[in-house]
């Protein structure tokens, strides 16, 4: 091999370790909250390990190619299969959306919800200022929460189920309540989760996602989790969350933040169930975030 070849073998394996080492960074997440940041981008890292993959077999680099192939499909697979994999419906409709505190447009908002007809509705960014688009569901959603969240507002939960009385707490970024559904002889009581995490690291997420999980902890049975996680479902911190609480991702996941850009949106909304469920968007109805509309089981 010449020099000029060496010089591009060099150049390919050195590209190629850096985007295995930043795919495989991604599932660090428990190590340090940088993984999980990594992890946003993991089906990115899957592709690009792939394509230098393929420059590196005609690179002369072939063991290293082969192993750099095996692992983007394994890493790549598991991201297509939460893009693609749906959902078995369940019983119950939820309607979850980041409401955007500055939404010029709850009129359309409001009249998504009553168009999809849930029976229960999680919200966040929602500011004391939005109560009469709240009241105005009131006929609705009798039943409703609201918890206070700082300038950009806090987690709602609306709902015509029957709630537990005493039951209905707000906690950092978070709003629960239990309630019970079904025929008096089999009554279903379960807990409804309104959450907003923070930004991943370099900010506070990790610290919140503390937080939260003693207080998840001591919920006591089925549980519908929803919100909005500013983080993919595969990561670290989504999952700590969705495993206390024993809940699995309605399915498929889908891009549903569009406030960087509406060619690539991303799956940062999500909706989890004690059985699954299937999820499908809705408008932004100006909001940054699409709405999710999900039939879950519990």
């Amino acid at each position: 091999m010449d020099d000029e070849g060496r010089i591009w073998q060099q150049v390919i394996g050195g590209a190629l370790g850096l985007a295995v080492l930043g795919l495989a960074g991604g599932y660090l997440g428990w190590l340090h909250p940088f993984g999980d940041s990594l992890a946003v981008g993991r089906g990115i890292a899957a592709a690009a390990v792939l394509v230098l993959a393929v420059f590196a077999t005609f690179a002369g680099l072939r063991m290293a190619a082969f192993v750099s192939m095996l692992l983007a499909m394994l890493c790549g697979g598991q991201v297509l299969l939460a893009y693609t994999w749906p959902g078995l419906p369940g019983r119950y409709s939820l309607y979850q959306k980041n409401v955007l505190y500055r939404n010029a447009d709850l009129a359309a908002l409001e009249a998504d919800i009553r168009a999809a007809d849930p029976m229960i509705v999680t919200l966040q960014e929602v500011r004391p200022e939005n109560q009469p688009f709240l009241d105005g569901l009131k006929d609705a959603y009798p039943t409703q929460i609201l918890c206070t969240g700082g300038v950009v507002g806090g987690p709602a939960i609306l709902t015509r189920l029957t709630p537990v009385e005493g039951t209905a707490f707000c906690g950092p970024g978070l709003a629960a309540m239990q309630v019970v559904a079904g025929p008096d002889d089999n009554q279903d009581r379960f807990w409804l989760v309104s959450v907003h995490l923070h930004w991943p690291w370099p900010y506070r997420q990790s610290e919140h996602v503390e937080l939260l999980l003693p207080i998840l902890d001591k919920l006591q049975g089925p549980a519908i989790l929803a919100g909005d996680f500013n983080m993919v479902r595969w990561a670290n911190s989504v999952k700590r969350l969705s495993d206390i609480l024993g809940v699995r991702p309605a399915g498929p996941t889908a891009g549903s933040y569009i406030g960087l850009s509406g060619l690539f949106p991303l799956p940062i909304d999500h909706v989890f169930a004690s059985r699954g469920g299937r999820v499908s968007l809705r408008p932004a109805a100006g909001s940054d975030h699409l709405g999710l509309l999900a039939e879950v089981e519990v």
